[in-house]
């Protein structure tokens, strides 16, 4: 059984443990993460961040995401993270994990989600993950991370119903 909370102080540490083991993210990239754990844990009056933990039986912490409204939008947001612990990898908890952040959006009456990511090939699985979920590839800018290394974003649109356009 897997619970979706919000994130709390004591689910910081364990939440920068998983970002460091998973061997995806740089130091800069969880440096940014963890600016946004801060700003939402922090900060009560933000409304930037929605911050959320999967926790396992046991209490075991097995991923989290982090979403929240484009600036200057009207029903944009943004997925700006999500990452699962290597231990718990392949169980279905990322695909769990954004399906919890897309019915959150949709009850916000949120119209478009965007996601980021990385051309490099260890972000493939990533990419075939956002796009086994409904997700389409909107733009690609070229050597937008570094040389080599394009920005992929992807979007899931919803329909004034909810569903999926």
């Amino acid at each position: 059984m897997l619970n979706i909370l919000k994130m709390t102080p004591p689910h910081r540490a364990v939440v920068y443990e998983i970002l460091q083991q998973s061997d995806m993210f740089t130091l800069p990239e969880i440096n940014v993460a963890m600016e946004l754990i801060d700003v939402y844990l922090f900060n009560k009056d933000q409304r930037d961040y929605m911050i959320y933990v999967a926790v396992a039986e046991g209490g075991e912490v097995a991923g989290y995401i982090c979403y929240g409204p484009t600036p200057a939008t009207e029903g944009t947001y943004d997925i700006y993270w999500i990452a699962v612990s290597p231990a718990m990898q392949k169980k279905g908890i990322g695909r769990k994990l954004l399906a919890f952040g897309e019915d959150e959006i949709r009850k916000e009456k949120g119209r478009i989600i965007v996601i980021e990511t990385s051309s490099q090939q260890k972000y493939h699985p990533t990419q075939q993950f956002y796009q086994k979920n409904g997700y389409v590839i909107e733009a690609r800018l070229k050597d937008f991370y570094r040389p080599g290394d394009d920005k992929i974003v992807f979007i899931k649109r919803f329909n004034s119903n909810g569903g999926m356009k």
